[in-house]
């Protein structure tokens, strides 16, 4: 499959390539459809915590804790934090993940390269975001001294993630670096992460990919 991206020759832009040390395409449907879908999932459940932190349901479902959610939603630590950002916990997670869902839908299966600023911002909603996420609900419950079952399911979900986005970013990551050694050129590379051809890396390129089995 090859597509024709606006400076880039068609027989450059073949969109079916491994990239090492990977043995698959890291920008793939197959890759990043999962990521959605599961991103879609926690924004659901942040989205029904959110609801009730903002007293639009009366209860929050757990089938293990039991009015434990309750007390981790409505904690002092929970209500720091709408403090300090206007806005619950609950609903910040449920924007990160809804952000995870539509930066991991947009752009070509080659984004990687053709788009690095894509999968950085990518790369930031998902890892650092998701590691804090899972870190506070760990932190949470130990200060509060209760537990919260769909605040774990979240931060399991973040973790999952956070698995299955780094080899995206490392890739994209590696062909700024790669641009970099090759230029040693600030313009070089920032032409390549905001999406525009450098003949002179052309061969960086075509160093890292293979043809996906």
């Amino acid at each position: 499959m090859s597509e024709t991206l606006r400076g880039y020759p068609a027989e450059t832009a073949d969109l079916t390539v491994a990239v090492d040390p990977w043995k698959h395409n890291p920008s793939a449907w197959s890759q990043r459809l999962p990521i959605c879908g599961l991103a879609l999932v926690a924004a659901v459940i942040a989205a029904y915590m959110s609801l009730y932190q903002w007293r639009l349901v009366d209860s929050v479902w757990d089938p293990i804790f039991g009015e434990q959610s309750a007390r981790v939603l409505d904690s002092d630590v929970a209500k720091m934090m709408y403090r300090w950002f206007g806005i619950h916990d609950a609903a910040f997670g449920a924007l990160a993940y809804l952000g995870d869902a539509i930066f991991g839908l947009a752009g070509s299966t080659r984004r990687w390269q053709y788009r690095p600023w894509m999968v950085v911002l990518f790369g930031i909603d998902v890892i650092p975001l998701g590691l804090v996420s899972a870190i506070l609900v760990v932190a949470q419950a130990v200060v509060v001294g209760q537990w919260c079952f769909l605040c774990l399911v979240t931060a399991v979900i973040s973790l999952i993630l956070v698995w299955m986005a780094v080899d995206e970013v490392y890739s994209s990551l590696k062909w700024l670096y790669r641009t970099w050694q090759r230029t040693g050129s600030a313009a070089a590379v920032w032409r390549v992460f905001i999406g525009r051809p450098v003949e002179s890396v052309d061969e960086v390129a075509a160093e890292m990919v293979r043809k996906a089995a």
